[in-house]
């Protein structure tokens, strides 16, 4: 072991290059609380905007403080050393020196930690880390991807689109999406990009003529698009948890998410930053129903190669001829861990607290658990 008195070291690894840092380094706050002191030597390290490590300013607030986000913007100098026979990290502040670390619990959302680069990066490096692999990361993190895996498993999708070249012509003309096409969509559509998360760059559009804005809009964040059919129904989220030395992994209690009057729908402000909605944690779903759901979220997980955990979110509603339906939104393989975060309560809920589910995916990622 690589910490103090045989102490596991754990780099908890936050903030990153992409458009949800600041709700990453929230995750890592939660995260960085959670891990007990007697049993692990922890070590922050931040990546700023612009991609460089840190050891981070020990007066940097890992939390929204009258709504002012968290950033990582410096700190000491740190790569991650590329030798498999010797993992860690290697100070670049002059002094010098290695710090050896055991495993890695990359609390990164979006692009560059939850898309597939950084797993890889720590696979070269020989290093353990809690999550998924690269592969599972990637086709995670592409909404467009996520949909086929699914599909292919025979779990049920909303009717969407998807536009390769956002740009130009096609950005300025709603005729993009011909006639039959905007008629099979039928509108409310959301825009949003293909690779993202937190709700960033997606628009709700109610007007054909609102839909060049909105691919815009979600281009600025990912050159894929999609643009995908609203889905009537209650919004249902499931936990999945790996089990450590193996076998089939476990699912939460399902929780729902309730929309205040007058907010249209989840996105950045609503998740984050304003009192817009309540949770039910766990939902009003008859014994039935939470089976569907759990077994559901499992099948998932292991459609797209998870390890470790997921977040998979539903839409229940009805289906033609007025059956019960259920549709896979999407499939989260870094959920947040905020204070607010779903993925944390359903787990409470279940009976699993913070600190023993942080621990317990920590011992997955030791163990190389992959169901």
């Amino acid at each position: 072991m690589s910490g103090q008195a045989g102490k596991l070291r754990i780099a908890v690894v936050f903030g990153g290059r992409s458009a949800e840092h600041s709700i990453s380094c929230v995750s890592a706050g939660a995260v960085l609380a959670a891990l007990d002191p007697d049993r692990y030597d922890v070590v922050p390290v931040g990546i700023t905007r612009e991609g460089a490590w840190v050891l981070p300013d020990p007066g940097l607030r890992l939390a929204i403080v009258d709504g002012a986000l968290p950033e990582v913007t410096g700190g000491t100098a740190v790569t991650l050393a590329g030798d498999p026979a010797d993992p860690g990290l290697l100070r670049l502040d002059g002094a010098g020196g290695r710090i050896g670390v055991d495993v890695v619990f990359p609390v990164l959302h979006g692009a560059y930690g939850e898309d597939g680069t950084i797993q890889g990066l720590l696979e070269m490096s020989g290093i353990p880390y809690v999550g998924s692999g690269v592969f599972a990361s990637a086709a995670s993190m592409d909404k467009e991807f996520t949909k086929k895996l699914l599909a292919a498993a025979g779990l049920p999708q909303g009717d969407h689109v998807v536009l390769r070249d956002p740009s130009g012509a096609l950005s300025a003309d709603p005729a993009v999406l011909d006639a039959a096409t905007r008629e099979r969509l039928g509108l409310p559509v959301f825009v949003k990009p293909s690779r993202a998360g937190s709700s960033i760059g997606i628009t709700k559009v109610t007007d054909w003529a609102q839909f060049p804005e909105a691919v815009v809009t979600a281009a600025a964040v990912d050159a894929k698009v999609l643009v995908e059919a609203a889905v009537p129904g209650r919004e249902i989220e499931c936990g999945v948890l790996a089990v450590p030395g193996g076998g089939p992994p476990e699912a939460s209690l399902p929780a729902e998410i309730r929309l205040h009057a007058g907010t249209d729908w989840y996105d950045f402000a609503a998740k984050y930053l304003d009192d817009a909605a309540d949770f039910d944690v766990p939902a009003d779903l008859t014994p039935e129903q939470t089976r569907a759901v759990q077994a559901a979220a499992c099948r998932a997980y292991l459609a797209m190669d998870c390890r470790g955990l997921a977040r998979v979110d539903f839409f229940l509603g009805t289906g033609p001829g007025g059956a019960e339906r259920l549709v896979v939104n999407e499939v989260n393989t870094m959920p947040g861990f905020t204070p607010i975060s779903m993925y944390p309560r359903m787990w409470a809920a279940t009976g699993v607290d913070f600190a023993t589910l942080v621990d317990r995916l920590v011992e997955v990622a030791l163990d190389g658990t992959r169901a």
